[in-house]
């Protein structure tokens, strides 16, 4: 397997997630890993929707970082375990988000946008009144907005995490229709010497590309742009790396040779 770490994992400790954090740690080691970053979720200000209480992304930073040093421990001599964590960025959120980053020895922070002016792309209720277009346009700004406010992190998820539940998903959609906001939204990235991730989850929700598509990893590549961390997005044990032969070719195909992975908020570059 050429990409031997999975620097996108959510166990019990995320809202959405049921598995307990060492079954994670030992299907990863029998899939081969050699590093696992958990990063699990924390999103302020989430909506209370459905059968998601109020606080329902909110992490528990203390219990978490317990278990995981407990688990680095024992699995030292098997695998290398890193302390992660996936904010969700909303622009109203830069000083809550820094104070939470602050508060513990991250090492490695992975800015995401779930939310997208107070709602979830992944619910219908997002494209009220808006064609499937306009919804993803509107993502693409709220990202760049959020830019201009944080920047206490080390990669921006799943950048296109939008098409992954649109009406169309990614029927239809393209790089080129968004160039302009997409481009900008790179071009700031890079300038602070910000990474992008490839997540490889898309695929297995029915995509026919990661998240980002291979075009916006492409242009990064054309931009200057060489930090590139690879993950699953897994919560369950079955899928973790998943699609990572799949991502390295992607890298390889974009002019990658390295893909990264960080330890103590620096980055390392590994060989493809």
């Amino acid at each position: 397997m050429p990409i031997t770490a999975d620097y996108h994992l959510h166990t019990s400790f995320s809202g959405d997630s049921d598995t307990p954090m060492e079954e994670m740690i030992i299907k990863g080691i029998e899939r081969g890993l050699t590093q696992m970053c958990f990063t699990e979720h924390h999103d302020f200000d989430y909506p209370i929707w459905g059968d998601f209480p109020a606080g329902f992304f909110e992490l528990n930073p203390d219990s978490y970082l317990y278990d995981f040093l407990k688990y680095k421990e024992k699995y030292a001599d098997k695998i290398k375990l890193c302390f992660g964590v996936e904010l969700g960025m909303q622009p109203h959120l830069s000083k809550r988000n820094a104070a939470f980053a602050k508060a513990h020895d991250y090492d490695f922070i992975i800015a995401s946008s779930h939310l997208c002016n107070g709602k979830d792309p992944a619910f219908e209720s997002f494209y009220e009144g808006k064609s499937q277009e306009e919804g993803y346009r509107e993502y693409f700004e709220s990202i760049l907005e959020n830019l201009k406010t944080y920047s206490n992190f080390d990669v921006y998820g799943h950048l296109d995490y939008v098409v992954r539940y649109g009406p169309g998903k990614d029927e239809g959609y393209s790089y080129e229709k968004y160039r302009d906001v997409i481009d900008a939204i790179l071009e700031k990235l890079i300038s602070n010497g910000k990474g992008i991730e490839i997540n490889t989850k898309g695929l297995a929700s029915g995509l026919r590309d990661v998240n980002p598509c291979t075009a916006i990893i492409r242009r990064y590549k054309e931009l200057g742009g060489e930090i590139v961390t690879v993950g699953s997005d897994s919560h369950t044990p079955e899928s973790i790396a998943a699609y990572f032969d799949r991502a390295a070719a992607i890298l390889t195909e974009c002019g990658f040779r390295y893909y990264s992975t960080f330890e103590k908020r620096s980055v390392t570059f590994h060989k493809i």
